[in-house]
This record gives C-alpha cells, sequence and structure tokens, in this order.
C-alpha cells in the first residue's frame, strides 16, 4: 500500500527532528526517566526504532514468547535493547530508518506518525525539550478515533477537549477545556490527567475527529 504523501513526509520530519535532539544528549539524559512508566529516555528510543530492527519471524517468535501479549513482548524488548546498546547505537537505528516505510499493523502511514509523536513526547517532555509542531500533533489527533482513545482508557464523557495553538477539537461534552495541541496529546493518550471540568466556553462545532 502506498503511504499517504502528506503523512509519510511528516513521519520522516518527525524521525528526523527527534534524531537532532537526540544527538544533543548527555548520557545523564538518556538515562532520564521518561513518561512511559518504568522506562528511561533510551528505552523509549529502543522501541522506536524496534520496528526498524525486528523482521517479521523474529517479532512472531517474540510474540509468542511474551504469550501473544503485545505490550508485555514491547516492554521485554524496549528493556532489553535499552540495556545492551549504546547511546550512539540507539542514535544510528533512528537516523538510518528516517524514511523507512514502517507501518503499524492496521494503522497505516497515521498510525506510522502517531507512534513517533506520541514517543517523541514521552521523551521531550521530561527532558523540557521541543516538542512536534503543533500541527503535526494536530494530525496525529485528527486521525485518532474511539477506538485509539479507548486503548488509552481516557472516557472523554461529558467533555470537549479544544486545541489553542491548532484547528483541532476533542469530545462533544458540554465542559469545555482550552489546551495547546501537545498537552491536549498527552491527556488523551493517558500521559496526564482529564483537566478540571471547568466551562470556559461554548463548546463549537468540532473539527477533524470525535471523541
Amino acid at each position: 500500500m502506498t503511504p499517504e504523501p502528506d503523512l509519510a513526509t511528516q513521519t520522516y520530519a518527525e524521525r528526523e527532528r527527534l534524531g537532532a535532539l537526540l544527538a544533543q544528549l548527555t548520557p545523564e539524559q538518556w538515562n532520564a526517566p521518561s513518561l512511559c512508566a518504568g522506562w528511561r529516555v533510551r528505552e523509549v528510543v529502543a522501541h522506536l526504532t524496534f520496528p526498524f530492527r525486528t523482521g517479521p519471524l523474529r517479532f512472531a517468535a517474540g510474540l509468542a514468547a511474551a504469550r501473544f501479549s503485545f505490550d508485555r513482548y514491547c516492554d521485554t524488548a524496549a528493556r532489553r535493547d535499552g540495556a545492551r546498546m549504546s547511546d550512539a547505537e540507539l542514535l544510528a537505528a533512528l537516523r538510518d530508518n528516517v524514511r523507512h516505510p514502517w507501518q503499524p499493523p492496521g494503522g497505516g502511514q497515521a498510525g506510522a506518525l502517531s507512534h513517533d509523536v506520541i514517543h517523541g513526547l514521552d521523551l521531550t517532555e521530561p527532558l523540557g525539550l521541543p516538542p512536534a509542531p503543533a500541527e503535526r500533533v494536530a494530525t496525529v489527533l485528527t486521525r485518532a478515533d474511539g477506538r485509539a482513545l479507548a486503548y488509552f482508557g481516557v472516557d472523554l464523557t461529558g467533555l470537549t477537549l479544544r486545541a489553542t495553538d491548532a484547528d483541532v477539537t476533542l469530545g462533544a461534552g458540554e465542559h469545555v477545556v482550552d489546551l495547546p495541541a501537545k498537552d491536549l496529546l498527552l491527556t488523551v493518550t493517558g500521559r496526564r490527567p482529564l483537566p478540571a471540568t471547568t466551562v470556559t466556553a461554548p463548546a463549537r462545532p468540532r473539527r477533524g475527529t470525535s471523541g
């Protein structure tokens, strides 16, 4: 399946951006905690690059060993590779695969972009580094659907979350909360708690996606 050109371009740009940031990290920053529970920055990078370094047969064997739990397999692989790979090897695994065609099963190019942007925030936020551009984050948000949000266990009942720096709104509740796009993404992926349900303004028509 041919990738959607705009989504592919944004995916490659996000990998280049993350590679440039990671190239400046100190050893202490590589070992700093990320937003993923139990993972340091290096485990996040190991996870980001895992699809580039793993063929179908190895993936199938690893998944079987994890009793077909995708989350268990990803956690085991990230911890293993984060421990055995050097900072330079992890960085090279990302920079050498900027234009890798990997797409998550059933997720397409939008899934690849979401994977990189979300996990990019997992490492840039705790390090105080710049997030992905707001419009790139908005692209991820507009491709989200109820199934994607359900995966993270986030319930937007009664809420409308509205980006302040991009044209995207999630949810249809009476309680409207305005957030920067990256904070909106961190919220709907369970990285941050849902904001207090304080009405800030009448809800405007949703654009792009539903909650």
